[in-house]
C-alpha cells in the first residue's frame, strides 16, 4: 500500500487550511497514494483560538473534508477540533481530534495524552479522550496517537494488541533545543515497542517559510518520519513543507514480530 505523508504548515483560516488539504489530497492521488496523513492541528494552527472553531465531527470543516476524500477516492487523517465539555458555560473546551475518512472509512480520534510540558497547558483548553481507535483499510489495520502520545508506549502497544500493523501519529511538535531529535527518537522507539510501522507526521517548521512565531504553542519542526518495525527510518522530510511518500509492507511486521517477539513476551503489571 502507498501512503503519503503531508508536512503542511497551517494558520488561523480555516479556508485557507482546507484548500492545503485539497492540494496536497489530490497530489497524494496522483503519486498513487491511497491514504494521506496530515498533522495535528490541520484545522487551525496552535496560538489561534480554538473555541470558535471547534464543530460536531458532521459540521461543515469536517464534511469538506470528506468530500476531498471522496473526490480523491482516498483516506484523508487530519487534524482538527470538536467541542468538548462546558462546565456550566463558564469553562468551556474542546478535544484534539483526528478525522479518519474515504474509501469507507468513517472514524475519529481523540488525543488522550494532553500536551502540559515545555511551559505549555494544553489541558487549560482541551479536554483529554478516553479511547485508543484504529481503522482498517484494505486488509491492513491502522492505529491512531497524536503528538504527545508519542511520549506513552502503552497506547501504541494497544493499538498493536487490537491488530494494528502501523500506528500514524499526527503532531504539531513544539519547538526548542534538541525537540526535533526527540521526535525521531521517539518514533523509532514507539515502532520498536509495538513491532509497528510508524507513519510520524508533523506540522512543517513555520521557520523554514520565514514565520516567526512567539509564545510556547507548538506550531511544528517537520521532520516526519516513516519508521520499520524494527525502528529504522525509511524515509524522512526536512523542516519544510513537503509530501512524502511511503510503500508499506505488512510483510515486514510479521517478519519483525518473528525476531522480535516483544508484544509475546512482554509481563503485564
Amino acid at each position: 500500500m502507498r501512503v503519503a505523508l503531508a508536512q503542511i504548515i497551517t494558520g488561523r483560516d480555516l479556508a485557507g487550511n482546507l484548500a492545503i488539504v485539497a492540494d496536497y489530497a489530490a497530489r497524494a492521488k496522483a503519486g498513487g497514494a491511497e491514504l494521506v496523513v496530515f498533522p495535528e492541528a490541520t484545522m487551525r494552527a496552535f496560538g489561534n483560538s480554538l473555541l470558535d472553531v471547534a464543530e460536531p465531527l458532521d459540521g461543515p470543516w469536517a464534511a469538506r473534508v470528506r468530500a476531498i476524500a471522496a473526490e480523491h477516492d482516498i483516506v484523508v487523517i487530519a487534524g482538527m477540533f470538536t467541542p468538548g465539555t462546558a462546565d456550566g458555560g463558564a469553562h468551556r473546551k474542546v478535544r484534539n481530534t483526528l478525522l479518519v475518512t474515504g474509501r469507507g472509512v468513517d472514524t475519529s480520534y481523540d488525543k488522550i495524552h494532553l500536551f502540559d510540558a515545555f511551559g505549555f497547558a494544553e489541558s487549560d483548553t482541551v479536554d483529554a479522550g478516553t479511547e485508543p481507535a484504529t481503522f482498517e483499510l484494505d486488509g491492513v489495520t491502522f492505529g491512531l496517537a497524536t503528538c504527545y502520545d508519542v511520549r506513552f508506549p502503552g497506547l501504541f502497544t494497544e493499538n498493536a494488541d487490537r491488530g494494528a500493523d502501523v500506528n500514524i501519529v499526527c503532531a504539531s511538535w513544539g519547538s526548542g533545543p534538541g525537540k526535533a531529535e526527540q521526535w525521531k527518537l521517539l518514533a523509532r522507539a514507539r515502532a520498536l515497542d509495538s513491532t509497528t510501522l510508524v507513519l510520524a507526521c508533523g506540522q512543517g517548521d513555520p521557520a523554514s517559510i520565514g514565520i516567526e512565531v512567539k509564545g510556547a504553542a507548538p506550531t511544528g519542526v517537520g521532520h516526519s518520519v516513516v519508521v520499520s518495525p524494527l525502528g529504522d527510518v525509511l524515509e524522512e522530510l526536512d523542516g519544510a513543507p513537503g509530501l512524502l511518500f511511503a510503500d508499506l509492507d505488512t510483510a515486514v511486521v510479521k517478519e519483525a514480530r518473528t525476531k522480535l517477539p516483544v508484544l509475546a513476551n512482554r509481563h503485564k503489571f
